[in-house]
């Protein structure tokens, strides 16, 4: 199911007590544009069909990447992209936006989606993977 604009964004505000909409949206664009050039394919397509249209385009239309972020360097560069943004407050934001994006996905898609990322995400996303510990 698709979440609706305002139940997304309200979500994201939420979880990541900001103060206005716009907050929750420059998180969720950034986010999302980073998270899109790290899924590929079916992966990328099903996950954008479960957001808001604005935010799917984001997501299928992401920033280019030469390789794979680790979840630190994930974390380095949505603080870059963040006016303001040290990489605490980025790392808050990645939480808001990707909780919001694990529970819109399931359970199932949410494992497709990690599947094509570098290991750690699952924390990013608020799911820790029991199996991924060292």
């Amino acid at each position: 199911m698709t979440l609706r604009w305002e139940t997304f964004l309200d979500r994201v505000r939420e979880r990541g007590e900001y103060d206005t909409p716009e907050e929750a949206e420059r998180s969720a664009r950034v986010v999302l544009a980073l998270l899109g050039a790290h899924l590929v394919g079916a992966v990328r397509a099903d996950l954008a069909a479960r957001l808001p249209e604005t935010l799917a385009l984001v997501l299928l239309n992401p920033l280019e990447a030469a390789e794979p972020l680790s979840p630190e360097r994930f974390v380095r560069a949505t603080a870059a992209w963040i006016e303001g943004a040290t990489e605490a407050t980025a790392l808050w934001d990645i939480g808001a936006v990707l909780s919001t994006v694990a529970d819109a996905a399931g359970k199932r898609l949410m494992e497709q989606v990690l599947l094509q990322l570098p290991p750690g995400y699952d924390l990013l996303f608020g799911r820790p993977v029991a199996d991924r510990r060292p």
